[in-house]
């Protein structure tokens, strides 16, 4: 009978992360969160309520598409707004709120009481259950709209990588278009003689994403703000559009025009003029990609400590080279949308 890595011993389980990492070249501590990443999705996906939650983010184009070559450790995870808030919505086909008003009343109430309730009385009595019975050294705690677990590391190097799991979870959509598809620990692979937990989560369509990463970072550009962590969002898009992916998503013009209606009702942000951001404009031809000034020098820095941490599955591009994919992704979705306006402006 096949043994189940999870339920080796320490000093077995480190054992086996250092043969998968010889064979691998991939870093201990990254293989090891790998396996527990894989076994909180199938954790809740395989809940009651996971056929009303959508897998989504960076994560879920390394884990479920494959379309980036790189660690992503944080799960962003949807539970459908249609589920936690069925009289608020109605029966308003796109789930969007028929004004600014009463967005802000639907993302209060769920922000603020909704979603945190069903977090502690729901989804963290769910993973905690399945947490003892399977006899792990992990705990699990929610925070307002998180879900930390944190588990027994046998593995050295943590650092830029944290050595928990952070499952944020948002409740103001649908998460549609998604699809079911299998993910599997990368640890697998090297250690034939283990199994290791799977998933099958319904994952937000990769045009979605892309629209929403490339409105994430035009609102970043236009705040001259840009904190730690947030490079990943300049390399998964470079990326994409390495693959063909953001072209296929520049075509999907209904998607982007979701995705603006979506955030302007309930990610309304401002420049850092205080003008508000326009989405519409993001996602018509007035999209930015490439940040300016010590905005870039930040973004420099964080792609450098992403590198040191060993969070590519091979030899990562260049920062030069993933901004310069992102200017000419910048170009040509502007060009695509509004051709008079492909010019950038200051």
């Amino acid at each position: 009978m096949t043994k189940s890595f999870l339920e080796l011993s320490a000093s077995d389980r480190q054992e086996a992360l250092q043969v998968a990492a010889s064979a691998s070249g991939r870093p201990m501590h990254i293989l090891e969160k790998d396996v527990w990443v894989v076994w909180t999705l199938s954790a809740l996906f395989s809940a009651p309520f996971g056929k009303d939650l959508v897998f989504k983010g960076g994560t879920s184009l390394s884990k479920a598409f494959k379309a980036i070559q790189r660690f992503s450790e944080d799960i962003d995870v949807t539970y459908d707004i249609r589920a936690i808030a069925a009289d608020l919505v109605g029966d308003a086909h796109d789930a969007h709120p028929k004004s600014k008003s009463q967005g802000r009343k639907w993302s209060d109430e769920i922000r603020e009481r909704r979603l945190p309730k069903w977090l502690a009385e729901t989804a963290l009595p769910h993973l905690q259950q399945k947490i003892s019975e399977s006899k792990l050294a992990t705990t699990a705690r929610a925070d307002r709209e998180c879900i930390y677990l944190e588990y027994e590391t046998q593995a050295p190097g943590y650092g830029y990588v944290a050595s928990h799991i952070k499952v944020e979870f948002g409740a103001r959509s649908t998460g549609e278009p998604a699809d079911e598809r299998p993910v599997e620990c990368d640890a697998a692979e090297f250690l034939a003689g283990l199994s290791f937990p799977t998933a099958t989560p319904r994952v937000m369509r990769m045009e979605r994403t892309i629209w929403e990463k490339m409105t994430a970072i035009h609102v970043f550009c236009l705040q001259e703000d840009v904190r730690n962590r947030l490079a990943r969002h300049w390399y998964d898009i470079a990326k994409l559009d390495a693959a063909g992916h953001v072209d296929s998503a520049l075509k999907a013009t209904d998607i982007a025009q979701h995705v603006a209606t979506h955030k302007s009702w309930f990610f309304p942000a401002k420049d850092a003029k205080g003008n508000a951001v326009d989405y519409q404009s993001a996602v018509g031809g007035g999209v930015i990609l490439v940040p300016r000034g010590k905005t870039l020098d930040t973004l420099a820095s964080d792609y450098a400590r992403m590198i040191e941490d060993g969070l590519f599955l091979g030899e990562p591009e260049s920062f030069d080279w993933v901004i310069e994919r992102c200017r000419e992704i910048e170009t040509k979705a502007n060009a695509i949308r509004n051709p008079s306006a492909a010019v950038r402006h200051p």
